[in-house]
């Protein structure tokens, strides 16, 4: 397992482990999305816990129609900015480097303090209940159509975004592509029926990917890290799969390839196991075949030994935790050291709306 802490590369930096804090909705900032001692001591403790990098969870870039959830943090204004810069120095004080995840909640909104309108490629409305625990209630409503004018502003808000993740101090920024939010439903052809540059073929779905990383590497300059993070699953359909398997893998991941992306972050419910049916590559392995770029691999790899042999196969380059993070904020220092690790409860994901004070995270 010595490979887990061996020095790796991201952009310009490197890093002391291959050990990532992956993105988790926590649903505990101020209303306005401003984040508070909460979010600041939630992330300040994995970065005490040894992990090289702390990935926030999806922060929305724009005060329209990105915010996905109530209490969700933000990333869209002066004020989140200057909130989120004590985090980000405290985070970085411990040794680790801190990247903000860019999120357009797009059809799978379900509570935005600035508007109650939802938007996607299409028309669209995801196939099941929101979640309570997000503090969501019912039915999604239907997603309306994005004009070509109100893509670009979208863009536009990840740009200006990504410009307060550095003045924030942030080491980079993530774009989230994945799980069924906004950029996502633009590869899915299920939310993406549009017949212009952005519809139709799998080369014009992964187009707004591309322009995006484009627009937000010119912003941030070549000394941030620019990452994306892509999955199949969506939450709120968990079973979807990419209709031509590899094949699209093979066009995602060739194509943001191309671009000046640092890196590709898979987000599966298994990194191990076969992405595209029985015999398959893993998704992981797809997107470091594929794109040539470094990837992250995450998806049930608490267990350190199951960690090491992605690390050893060359399927991935780091490895994200998330659930086992949990149970365990210093789940690297644990596994260097040969302590045992804490088993994870489902209740340690309890966020405030279903708060149980027994089992209150120590922060």
């Amino acid at each position: 397992m010595n490979n887990l802490f061996d020095q790796g590369y991201l952009g310009t930096y490197v890093l002391k482990n291959r050990y990532i804090l992956a993105p988790m909705t926590r649903v505990s900032s101020d209303e306005d999305g401003t984040p508070n001692e909460r979010v600041h001591r939630y992330y300040e403790r994995f970065a005490k816990g040894g992990f090289a990098v702390v990935i926030t969870e999806g922060v929305y870039p724009d005060t329209k129609y990105s915010q996905a959830y109530e209490f969700q943090g933000g990333l869209a204004t002066e004020k989140h900015a200057a909130a989120w810069k004590p985090i980000v120095d405290s985070v970085k004080s411990h040794g680790s480097l801190m990247i903000a995840q860019l999120m357009h909640g797009g059809a799978q909104t379900q509570g935005n303090y600035y508007t109650e309108v939802t938007v996607a490629p299409s028309p669209f409305t995801p196939p099941i209940d929101k979640a309570e625990i997000y503090y969501g209630s019912g039915p999604y409503p239907e997603a309306k159509e994005l004009t070509l004018e109100e893509i670009e502003e979208i863009k536009q808000g990840f740009v200006q975004s990504a410009k307060y993740a550095k003045a924030a101090g942030f080491s980079g920024v993530e774009l989230h592509g994945a799980n069924g939010y906004l950029l996502d439903e633009f590869l899915s052809e299920i939310s993406n029926h549009r017949t212009d540059q952005y519809g139709g073929s799998m080369e014009n779905r992964v187009r707004l990917l591309k322009e995006l990383i484009k627009e937000v590497h010119q912003a941030i300059g070549g000394t941030m890290i620019l990452g994306i993070r892509i999955s199949q699953l969506k939450a709120t359909n968990k079973s979807y799969k990419w209709p031509d398997g590899e094949k699209d893998a093979e066009i995602i991941f060739s194509e943001l390839g191309k671009t000046n992306v640092d890196y590709i972050h898979i987000s599966d419910d298994d990194a191990t196991t076969s992405g595209f049916g029985e015999g398959t590559m893993t998704m992981s392995e797809a997107a470091k075949t594929f794109s040539g770029k470094p990837v992250i691999a995450c998806g049930n790899l608490g267990d350190p030994k199951k960690a090491a042999a992605v690390i050893a196969k060359g399927e991935a380059d780091f490895i994200a935790i998330a659930r086992q993070a949990l149970a365990n904020p210093d789940i690297p220092h644990r596994v260097r050291e040969g302590k045992p690790l804490d088993t994870f409860n489902g209740k340690a994901i309890l966020t405030p709306k279903a708060y149980v004070k027994d089992f209150e995270l120590e922060m």
